[in-house]
C-alpha cells in the first residue's frame, strides 16, 4: 500500500476516495482497524472492504497516469520516481530567493554602499574612495548603515572606527560584535575642515559655531585664533551641520564641515583648513555580508575580539602568542563587556575584590592564510573565553600626506 502524507494535495485525494479523515497513512494495522468499527469481524467481510477500497486506489491511479499520457502535464518526478500532483506545478506560487529580495550587483551595475551622514559627510567622500563610482546610500545611524546591509538595502558600509587625533569610535565596536557582519577593507582619509557660513556672512557676524564633538575639538585652537569667542553647538555630523544652516537661513551660525557640504549646501568657506592638527585621519572599514578569501601575495591585516579566561597574566599569554611568532600588533582596544562587566576575586585576606570584565580589539598585520596567524589565534584560543575573527582584509597601502584641500 501506498503512504500518504498530510499535504494539501493529498487532501484532495482522500476526499476523492470519500474519506472524512483530513490526513492519516493507510497502513494495514489501520485499515484492520478502521475495518473492524464498520464491518463484521469476518474474515470475508473484512476480506471484501479491504477489496473495494484497494480497487478505488488502483482505479484512481491508471486514471490520473492515462490522463498524464495524453497531457504529461501533471505528472511530475521526484527523485527519480513518477509522482502524482494533484495541482500543477505553474499555478504553484514560487518562492522568494534572495535574488527576488535584492539582487546582487551583477558586472558593470552599481555597488550601493551605506555610510552614517548626509551627503557631504567624510564618510561618503570614504565610501567614494573605498568603492569609486558607488551609489552612496546615506543612514541616520551608524546602527542603521549595519541593518542596511543586513537587510540586503546597501551590499556595503563604510564607517569610521578611529581617529588620529579623536580615538576610537566605541559605538563601531560594540556594534562590531553585536551585528555578524565582516570586515573586508579598510580605507584612511585625511580629515581637512572648513568654516561655513551662508553667502555674504562675515566671521563678525557670527554667533555660535555648530558641527560633530570631534570636529569642534579639532579646530577648537584655529577658532580662537580667528577670534571667534563664540557659542560652540554640537550636532550628529558635520554635513548634517551644513544643511541645518542652509535649510533654516541661519546668519548668525557657521558650521565645521568639508568643502564638498559646501557646494552642495550654497555655502561660502571663511576659512579653509581650520584644523589644528593637520595630520588628522580617520580610519574606516569596509563591511559585508561575507567575508573575503584571505591570500598572502599582498599585505592584508586581520581584526579579532576575544575575551579572556580566568587565570593569571592571561593578556600577557595573548599578546605572547603574536610576538613569538613576530606578528605586529597595530591595535589593541578595551571594551566593557556588556554580559558579564563585573568580575569577584574573592580573598580570605582582604575580602572580595571587584573587576571590570574586558573585551579585547586586535589588529594585526598577518593574513588568515598565513600558518604563523592561524597557530597563534589557536594558542590564543586556549586562554580565552571567547574568541571572533571580524575580519581579514587587505592594508590600506595608499600613500598618506597630511589634508590639505580637494
Amino acid at each position: 500500500m501506498h503512504s500518504l502524507s498530510p499535504s494539501p494535495s493529498m487532501r484532495l485525494s482522500l476526499k476523492s476516495l470519500g474519506k472524512p479523515s483530513p490526513a492519516y497513512r493507510v497502513t494495514p494495522s489501520r485499515l484492520l482497524v478502521q475495518c473492524g468499527h464498520r464491518f463484521d469481524s469476518s474474515r470475508a467481510d473484512w476480506q471484501s472492504a479491504c477489496a473495494i477500497l484497494a480497487s478505488k486506489v488502483v482505479a484512481q491511479q491508471q486514471d490520473t497516469e492515462k490522463s498524464g499520457d495524453a497531457g504529461k502535464n501533471n505528472i511530475a518526478a521526484v527523485n527519480g520516481h513518477r509522482t502524482l500532483d494533484l495541482v500543477p506545478i505553474d499555478n504553484l506560487p514560487k518562492p522568494l530567493t534572495i535574488a527576488d529580495l535584492s539582487p546582487a550587483p551583477m558586472h558593470g551595475s552599481t555597488l550601493r554602499v551605506a555610510y552614517q551622514g548626509v551627503p557631504g559627510a567624510y564618510s561618503e567622500a570614504a565610501a567614494g574612495k573605498a568603492y569609486p563610482n558607488c551609489e552612496a546610500i546615506p543612514c541616520d545611524q551608524f546602527e542603521v548603515a549595519f541593518q542596511a546591509v543586513e537587510l540586503w538595502i546597501a551590499d556595503r558600509a563604510v564607517l569610521p572606527v578611529e581617529n588620529s587625533l579623536g580615538g576610537s569610535i566605541h559605538r563601531n565596536y560594540d556594534l562590531l560584535l553585536r551585528h555578524r557582519l565582516h570586515i573586508v577593507g579598510e580605507v584612511q582619509l585625511p580629515v581637512h575642515h572648513c568654516l561655513l557660513a551662508l553667502p555674504g556672512v562675515r566671521k563678525e557676524y557670527l554667533a555660535r559655531v555648530i558641527s560633530h564633538p570631534q570636529a569642534l575639538a579639532q579646530c577648537e585652537l584655529t577658532l580662537t585664533k580667528l577670534g571667534l569667542n563664540v557659542a560652540r553647538e554640537a550636532v550628529d555630523d558635520t554635513a548634517g551641520a551644513a544643511e541645518f544652516v542652509a535649510a533654516n537661513n541661519l546668519r548668525d551660525t557657521a558650521a565645521i564641515a568639508s568643502a564638498r557640504a559646501a557646494d552642495l549646501y550654497g555655502l561660502q568657506i571663511l576659512a579653509d583648513g581650520i584644523q589644528d592638527d593637520s595630520s588628522n585621519v580617520t580610519r574606516f572599514v569596509m563591511l559585508a555580508r561575507e567575508p573575503i578569501i584571505p591570500r598572502t601575495d599582498r599585505p592584508f591585516k586581520t581584526s579579532i575580539v576575544f575575551a579572556h579566561d580566568t587565570g593569571t597574566s592571561v593578556l600577557f599569554k595573548v599578546l605572547s602568542a603574536f610576538a613569538f611568532r613576530n606578528i605586529s600588533l597595530t591595535k589593541i582596544e578595551s571594551r566593557p563587556h556588556r554580559n558579564r562587566p563585573i568580575r569577584l576575586a574573592d580573598d580570605a585576606n582582604v575580602g572580595t575584590a571587584k573587576h571590570f570584565e574586558y573585551m579585547f580589539y586586535v589588529d594585526f598585520e598577518a593574513s588568515m592564510a598565513e600558518a604563523r596567524a592561524q597557530n597563534a589565534l589557536a594558542e590564543v584560543q586556549e586562554f580565552t573565553s571567547f574568541l571572533r575573527v571580524l575580519g581579514s582584509y587587505p592594508m590600506d597601502m595608499t600613500p598618506w600626506c597630511p589634508s590639505r584641500g580637494d
